[in-house]
């Protein structure tokens, strides 16, 4: 029943506009507008400044429609990419609601809510539900869904890019589609404040994939970032990938700021940042460490400290890029290069997180790569260009995934589900052929695996409809969903109980580190140092401890350099008006790079070849990427090999490639011809641990392999033994398998980016630039003293032990 009147200036419910002006606020244009929008019954895209209030925008619809005609039952679901920012809204929506005096219910649905509640939530649902694309999935698994689910009027998706070109996002998009087959009024609402097409996410989010359905909402620009490289007396490190070297200065920044936030690329680096800054602590400020590998307990531990204003400063990873409103946090700092500007922006935009004030960041280069790097991405901030997305067909492991959860639902039409799923965008282009194939796979794991009954997950009913083949199965799925393929972990846990769990727990290592460990060894956790006591099953028991302890490192985490960024650091070695801005050795470094040999162009491929210690280097400037370059230096020593030139060794960065070799180049252009270069990287990927390891993750996401069973724990070593054997399987007996064909899609985009690569061979042919030199470059500096870190299997010994300082007055030297 209606109850109110609608304020006819701002077009809102006048409890809600009276909210508003209570607090000397007016609401923006770009609210009003996402309100006109959801009156129109049209899907919604707003794109606005950090700060613009945009979670608000996108909820102020259904606050408003709450106000005017209350109603129990599920009105608006929230889809957030981390549980934290979830947690977040939720606290911050339940202000206004208490204020304006709406009886609404605002619950949050993720991996962390106890069994109890879920269950609850299903039967009684509240009004604005906030979940994440898992546990949505989880949701529409159940038989009582389509009950809970028919009144749905809006999804909001928050940081739309996240999702949309990752696998979470297929997820996201099929659960779309089945929600928009349950409640076919529902609308989809996206929201971003990094967005650098449009008109690309509008097709992404709406039905069909039709972005004219799609309203873009855009909001006014805010205060522009204030964002500076930090500089200690005019030098930056020949090498380093993390900005640990200056940790003292970083601590006098963080002394002078009212609240920080420490942003590192990786999970292991957050936990050594962490040490650096705390033996630099003079002050004891109160400092915290945040990372994904962290317990539940002990992340939402830091976000209320940061909350109550109880720390100074937090050392994190992308665990807090994203939205999280914490508005006392004056200062970001990045530790090493950012690797994107819209990374750069988004992780900037935590600091003075309003959108009329500057946000003010810093970053900590860890080499002069990396100084150009952040100069450029200085560059691309302030001029408001962002990253371009890439966006892919959606993977056939999610949607073996989605196809079971569907049928854990109810049985299903396989008509009509291949019509959903192709209304989801990453499916438009599906064939129907290759949907048919997919439920093949399901019912049967495919013609090799058809006489297990383990794989068999699917029957078809007599009226046609499919069915999953037990009900055990439903749960299975539950237990094994998502698509985000973590390494098999270990949980820290600090003293000891009466058996497994006992103690409180900290977190988790992955099982290849943990395994390593012995009673007594010590590791840095959580920000301290941990001495292992024991073991049991899954569980490593600590205690405190001292000395020198070793510091877990994570598979994958490292971000790869963006292609903007790329272009922008060739245009800053051709930009020598630019030069007398940096650093003075980073002058120099190019200056005298100049002269001794070459720099990069803006569209060649600088090669410079030298010998060294009895070693003949070969280094490639391609800027494609450590993927790339990683799959780069795996080809060329494929090639020296077969071309007699008996390569040593290789290393890949983001800017570079070395190889070295006992004889020497002499012409590079055939080592970089593109000619046969896919049937190379077929028999190289199937010969290499990179196709077993992605099929390992599609098998796993494809139901295949399963993580969990109920009551059991599984280690990484079945579940890697469980792949291989099924791998060899199905190379031997059904290589056209669906699952390796994904596999295979996956490896070649993701583990060694061959998009980029291809781009690097052509220009290889096009334009290379070969220099030969008496000796090694100063340019050729930061990544030789990584040699040694890459190896060429069974090849000679290619540890390379280089003195920093000889080197390096070596490149320098003029004569």
């Amino acid at each position: 029943m209606r109850q109110h009147y609608i304020e006819t200036v701002t077009g809102l419910p006048i409890p809600i506009a009276d909210w508003f002006a209570a607090r000397g606020w007016a609401p923006r244009r770009h609210q009003l507008e996402m309100v006109a929008a959801a009156r129109a019954g049209r899907h919604a895209l707003l794109v606005a400044p950090t700060g613009a209030g945009k979670t608000l925008a996108g909820f102020l619809s259904t606050l408003a429609d709450l106000a005017d005609d209350p109603r129990d039952g599920l009105h608006t679901i929230y889809v957030s990419p981390l549980k934290a920012l979830a947690t977040d809204v939720q606290r911050n929506l339940l202000t206004p609601v208490a204020e304006i005096g709406l009886d609404i219910r605002v619950e949050t649905r993720t991996g962390d809510t106890p069994s109890d509640r879920k269950k609850r939530q299903r039967e009684r649902p509240p009004q604005i539900l906030l979940t994440t694309p898992e546990s949505l999935a989880l949701l529409i698994s159940y038989p009582d869904a389509a009950t809970m689910l028919a009144g749905v009027q809006t999804v909001i998706v928050d940081e739309i890019h996240a999702f949309a070109t990752t696998k979470r996002g297929d997820q996201l998009a099929l659960a779309l589609s089945r929600l928009q087959a349950i409640a076919p009024a529902m609308r989809r609402v996206g929201l971003s404040a990094t967005i650098a097409d449009p008109e690309a996410y509008q097709g992404w989010l709406a039905p069909d994939a039709d972005a004219a359905a799609v309203a873009l909402v855009t909001g006014d620009p805010g205060a522009d970032p204030v964002v500076e490289i930090l500089v200690i007396e005019d030098r930056i490190p020949w090498a380093g990938h993390n900005g640990r070297w200056a940790a003292r200065a970083v601590m006098r920044r963080l002394e002078a700021a009212k609240l920080a936030i420490v942003f590192v690329n990786t999970r292991a680096v957050a936990e050594l940042v962490f040490r650096d800054l705390w033996a630099e602590n003079d002050q004891a400020l109160p400092i915290g460490i945040h990372h994904g590998s962290l317990s539940v307990e002990a992340r939402r531990k830091v976000e209320a400290a940061m909350s109550n204003g109880k720390l100074r400063a937090i050392v994190a990873t992308a665990s807090l890029d994203l939205g999280i409103d914490w508005g006392d946090v004056d200062l970001v700092i990045q530790m090493g290069a950012p690797k994107g500007s819209s990374r750069l922006l988004q992780r900037t935009g935590r600091a003075n997180h309003r959108m009329d004030e500057a946000s003010h960041a810093i970053i900590v280069p860890g080499n002069r790569f990396e100084y150009l790097e952040s100069l450029a991405a200085q560059d691309a901030v302030r001029e408001h260009e962002l990253d371009q997305d890439q966006f892919r067909p959606g993977g056939i492991d999610v949607l073996a995934q989605h196809i079971v959860g569907c049928a854990a639902a109810e049985p299903f039409d396989a008509d009509e589900l291949c019509a959903e799923v192709r209304s989801a965008a990453p499916y438009a282009g599906l064939t129907r052929a290759r949907f048919d194939a997919t439920i093949s796979f399901v019912a049967t794991g495919g013609y090799s695996l058809r006489a297990y009954d383990r794989y068999q997950r699917l029957k078809q009913n007599k009226d046609g409809r499919w069915r999953l083949s037990h009900p055990r199965l439903a749960l299975q799925h539950r237990l094994n969903s998502g698509t985000i393929v973590e390494a098999v972990t270990m949980n820290v846990v600090y003293g000891r109980g009466g058996g497994r769990g006992g103690g409180r727990r900290f977190g988790q290592v992955e099982e290849w580190f943990g395994g390593q460990l012995r009673v007594g060894d010590s590791f840095m956790f959580a920000g301290q140092t941990l001495e292992v006591t024991g073991f049991d099953g899954p569980d490593i028991f600590v205690r405190l401890g001292r000395g020198d302890p070793r510091v877990p490192t994570y598979v994958g985490g490292r971000m790869p350099l963006s292609t903007n960024l790329a272009a922008r650091v060739r245009g800053l070695f051709n930009a020598p008006e630019r030069w007398a801005e940096m650093p003075a050795d980073v002058h120099e470094w190019l200056a005298i790079q100049q002269l001794r040999s070459r720099l990069p162009g803006l569209d060649d491929l600088l090669v410079e070849t030298f010998e060294r210690d009895g070693r003949h280097f070969m280094v490639a400037y391609g800027f494609a990427g450590r993927n790339a370059h990683q799959t780069l230096g795996m080809l060329l020593t494929q090639r020296m090999e077969a071309a007699g030139l008996q390569p040593l060794g290789f290393v890949g960065s983001d800017y570079v490639v070395a190889v070295w070799s006992l004889r020497p180049v002499t012409d590079p252009r055939p080592l970089f011809s593109p000619d046969v270069f896919e049937e190379e990287l077929a028999d190289w990927m199937a010969a290499s641990p990179f196709l077993r390891r992605a099929f390992r993750e599609v098998a796993i996401i494809g139901g295949l392999i399963d993580r969990a069973l109920p009551g059991q724990f599984k280690t990484g070593k079945q579940m890697s033994v469980s792949s291989d054997l099924i791998y060899d399987v199905l190379r031997r007996h059904e290589p056209d398998h669906l699952l390796l064909s994904a596999a295979w899609s996956d490896a070649r985009s993701k583990l060694t980016d061959i998009a980029r690569l291809g781009a690097l061979l052509d220009l290889a042919q096009a334009n290379m630039v070969h220099v030969t030199l008496d000796r090694v470059s100063p340019l050729a500096v930061p990544v030789l003293l990584e040699v040694g870190r890459e190896r060429v299997a069974g090849a000679a010994d290619s540890a390379l032990l280089i003195e920093a300082d000889a080197l390096a007055a070596e490149a320098m030297r003029l004569d």
